[in-house]
């Protein structure tokens, strides 16, 4: 579903991302993690569009985001690392918004937006603003919005910051449940329990370069470590030269 092909980008002198090859199929979930400044959001916001690429190809079901933009992104749902939405807009209709924008008519708006609010029990918040709720309510709006027209291709940058831990478990659920369903996930997270409670295959980012792939079992074996080895573990032998922070 993403195919990642000798991405690089720039910002000036600056090289965020250095040549990263990386695919995530259907059914799986592809979780990236990295010291802070290491270029994962920077893929992340690439491959949404919100970036231009200086080098490489980024391709979604088959479509090259570069000359098929529209369509490629027609397929991503997107949670960002900071929920946003213009001032005065309430939650609701940060939802229709949102769909109307994916092509959804109101009545299948209206449908979805019922059955979803339920999931973090925001039913009785839906007609507040937006910019009056806490950080978390933001961030579980923000995944309703994401999953509202049913993508092909999730893109979580940060997921759980904020979230109750009923709540962050809940997020966790739908994502798993997503990838389940034929749904691909290219997770972005800090939490590295997170990542190793629910990703598939898991690529450490180290100034920009992609410094190992694979399944948790795969990245102990190359990073010298125990069957038992937790995931911090396992990051900290691959980032041992780039500061403790993941």
């Amino acid at each position: 579903m993403l195919q990642i092909e000798n991405l690089t980008k720039r910002f000036g002198d600056v090289t965020a991302v250095r040549g990263v090859d990386l695919s995530v199929a259907p059914g799986e979930i592809f979780s990236l993690i990295g010291p802070n400044s290491s270029g994962k959001t920077t893929i992340v916001k690439t491959v949404a569009g919100l970036l231009s690429v200086d080098r490489g190809k980024v391709t979604i079901g088959g479509l090259d985001l570069a000359r098929d933009s529209v369509a490629a992104k027609r397929l991503i749902g997107y949670i960002p690392d900071e929920p946003a939405a213009w001032s005065g807009m309430t939650g609701e209709e940060l939802l229709h918004f949102v769909g109307a924008l994916y092509g959804m008519d109101v009545s299948l708006r209206r449908e979805r937006i019922a059955e979803m609010l339920p999931l973090f029990s925001l039913e009785g918040i839906a007609g507040d603003y937006f910019d009056n709720y806490s950080r978390g309510n933001k961030q579980k709006f923000s995944i309703l919005a994401a999953l509202l027209h049913e993508p092909k291709l999730l893109l979580v940058d940060e997921p759980i910051v904020g979230l109750d831990p009923g709540s962050a478990a809940k997020a966790r659920t739908l994502f798993t449940a997503f990838a389940k369903a034929g749904g691909s996930v290219l997770l972005v997270t800090h939490t590295l329990p997170v990542a190793q409670a629910i990703a598939d295959r898991i690529g450490v980012l180290v100034r920009g370069e992609l410094r190992a792939t694979g399944t948790l079992a795969e990245l102990r074996t190359k990073a010298g470590k125990g069957a038992s080895a937790t995931l911090e573990a396992v990051y900290t032998a691959f980032a041992k030269d780039a500061g403790s922070a993941a």
